[in-house]
């Protein structure tokens, strides 16, 4: 039965190599590299408590993890965590314990004070049971070598090309530092951040080639035997910084084959490329849950030309302190939920989130997320919230 099931975070004192086990028996074996990078991570997560732990008796049947991150929403920087590893044993599906623990989980994250929370499903009816929705994409894209050998040339002149150097995981401030610079600069929507041990681990990896210069950053690793480059997405806030990164991982088309790299509909590779043969050849949904309504919208940006007043009602039954009548205020770039009596625009956890996401108000009310207001009003939250949200990461 689910109510023998003690719910709690790890311990040091408990198994890891347990857990490593049901990480394996869900998602699958890892090499000896990968089991090593599983414990170093997992070790970290455990000693700060970002996690919750399902047990039958002395039994590890089920777990989850997240991650301090922080995700750019329209150019500032949202605190968020980036909740991974949900898995349960096999042999004990079924019973509820899923539910249970991401209930625990979601408690926690509240409780450390976050406004959001983002995960990539492998299903979705028992995130969107507890508040999360679609929020956004990663987009893979594909490219045969020789048509990214050469770019399309500017036709108006741009800032000549920046000094950049490799990196590694002693860089990782500075890595953070300007990826920032870049998502602040650029007004993104969805890209992440990761704390700094964490991306260290990540460029610590002699497999992994990282690249930085004052304002763009990207990475790469060969594969399929060194016959194509996957790029982990070239981040840049300039023209010059874009073309030199791209440059130089063009520059591997003389040995791969092919590249694999992470993208968004808006990237300017489309523009830059020189020719037609590059496509979005896979495209992976993310789900988003405010955790904190005010929290989660007086962080974000919005647009510096709207200006606006919004009545709103949430339905949140899991999260009680987002649930009522709103009003929301944009102005200047920065928005404000102030609590109000009466009703307007009604939305459920999940309308939320896919509204703070960049869903059209109409999409909404098709899916039965949100309902009532003046239709008339659907326009102006359109504008205000209106992005196309992606992240160049998995976790």
């Amino acid at each position: 039965m689910a109510d023998e099931i003690e719910i709690r975070a790890l311990r040091d004192t408990d198994d890891i190599d347990a857990q490593l086990d049901l990480s394996e028996r869900a998602f699958g074996p890892q090499d000896a590299d990968g089991k090593a990078s599983w414990r170093q991570m997992s070790r970290r997560l455990v000693a700060g408590g970002t996690n919750r732990a399902a047990f039958d008796g002395s039994r590890a049947v089920g777990a989850a993890f997240y991650f301090d991150m922080r995700q750019w929403w329209q150019g500032r920087s949202v605190p968020m965590a980036g909740v991974s590893g949900v898995k349960i044993a096999p042999e004990d599906r079924g019973r509820g314990i899923g539910k249970r623990l991401m209930t625990a989980l979601l408690d926690d994250i509240a409780a450390r004070g976050y406004p959001l929370s983002v995960l990539y499903p492998a299903t979705m009816p028992i995130y969107r049971a507890l508040g999360w929705e679609v929020g956004g994409s990663l987009y893979t894209g594909e490219a045969p070598a020789w048509a990214l050998r050469t770019l399309a040339p500017p036709d108006l002149a741009s800032p000549g090309a920046p000094h950049i150097r490799r990196v590694a995981g002693q860089d990782a401030g500075a890595i953070t530092d300007v990826i920032a610079r870049v998502h602040e600069r650029s007004r993104d929507s969805g890209p992440i951040t990761w704390d700094e041990a964490s991306t260290a681990a990540a460029f610590d990896d002699r497999h992994t080639y990282a690249y930085l210069c004052e304002d763009g950053f990207t990475w790469y690793e060969w594969y399929d035997g060194n016959k194509g480059i996957f790029v982990g997405g070239v981040q840049a806030a300039s023209g010059g910084a874009l073309r030199a990164l791209w440059s130089l991982v063009a520059s591997h088309g003389t040995i791969a084959e092919k590249y694999r790299f992470l993208t968004h509909p808006r990237d300017p590779i489309w523009q830059l490329a020189a020719e037609k043969e590059i496509e979005i050849q896979s495209t992976w949904h993310w789900m988003l849950r405010v955790v904190d309504a005010p929290a989660a919208i007086a962080a974000r940006g919005f647009p510096p030309a709207v200006s606006m007043d919004a009545p709103l009602s949430i339905v949140d039954q899991h999260r009680p302190a987002n649930a009522g009548g709103w009003m929301l205020t944009v102005d200047g770039g920065k928005g404000e939920l102030t609590r109000r009596d009466g009703d307007g625009l009604t939305l459920s956890a999940r309308g939320l989130a896919a509204l703070y996401g960049g869903t059209p108000v109409r999409s909404l009310r098709a899916a039965g997320l949100a309902t009532g207001g003046d239709p008339a009003a659907d326009p102006a939250l359109d504008t205000a919230f209106g992005c196309v949200p992606y992240i160049l990461d998995t976790f």
